[in-house]
């Protein structure tokens, strides 16, 4: 299914008491359910990064657009009950995801593997010209087969400098000591936004939906990520900790959201 979202996320009127359902989902916290036996059924939401060859988007606004992607699916419809009680096309796979660890994996696209990557059911997200696809998660092999073959490495390039943060949005800080590449990071931050979205009031979160989810991704440098863990030492913030499954520790504390 194809679907482009940027501004303008909120839910459609008359439909208060599902978008409290979903948001009570994602607020009960993480599962945390052990991993299967076969590796293949382990669960994992793949994030698709459009990466075009000759001009590459800035690594802020893909990593905005990968942590805005991630929240919409996660309060998306789809993931809930219809006003009649059925479940919604996405739910059983979504809730699954949840009770577990809740992987992400990033891989990214280009020409006509991006344009394949929108046949697959999910959510794109545009800012200011970069992209993200978060795809409903599943087994990691029963991957779509027009997702499995587009590469998880290549996602190294440079920081940007993306300017003054907008008034009025959170902000998810990276951990610029580790180093992450932007496959890693764009992980890291959907994790941090949907940890953000469960902290919110349902009447909070449902304002951000509003807003479009808009977000800044920022690097925090040695300085401002002892601030930002002092904060999160006062309740003030939120911590993405990395199971350490790639590239950092783990234990490692990779993103700090602040609302």
């Amino acid at each position: 299914m194809t679907e482009t979202r940027r501004d303008g996320l909120a839910e459609e009127s008359g439909a208060d008491a599902l978008w409290e359902t979903r948001h009570a989902h994602l607020a009960a916290g993480h599962g945390g359910r052990p991993d299967p036996g076969d590796p293949s059924q382990v669960l994992a939401m793949p994030i698709v990064l459009h990466i075009p060859k000759a001009e590459p988007p800035p690594r802020s606004a893909l990593l905005e657009a990968a942590a805005t992607a991630v929240v919409a699916l996660c309060l998306d419809a789809r993931v809930g009950e219809n006003e009649e009680g059925a479940p919604g096309p996405w739910r059983e796979d979504y809730l699954a995801w949840v009770g577990s660890r809740m992987r992400k994996v990033s891989r990214r696209a280009r020409g006509a593997q991006w344009q394949a990557a929108q046949e697959v059911d999910g959510i794109t997200v545009d800012v200011g010209g970069a992209q993200a696809r978060a795809l409903v998660p599943g087994a990691v092999g029963a991957l779509d087969p027009r997702v499995k073959k587009m590469q998880v490495g290549g996602t190294d390039f440079d920081h940007d400098d993306p300017g003054e943060i907008p008034d009025g949005v959170p902000v998810l800080w990276t951990n610029s000591a580790l180093d992450m590449t932007v496959g890693k990071a764009a992980a890291q931050v959907g994790h941090a936004s949907m940890l953000l979205a469960a902290a919110m009031s349902t009447e909070r979160a449902r304002r951000w939906a509003a807003d479009g989810y808009r977000c800044a991704v920022r690097d925090a440098d040695g300085e401002s990520w002892e601030a930002l863990t002092m904060e999160v030492a006062r309740g003030g913030a939120i911590a993405v900790r990395d199971a350490g499954f790639t590239e950092v520790a783990p234990g490692s504390m990779t993103v700090i959201a602040c609302p």
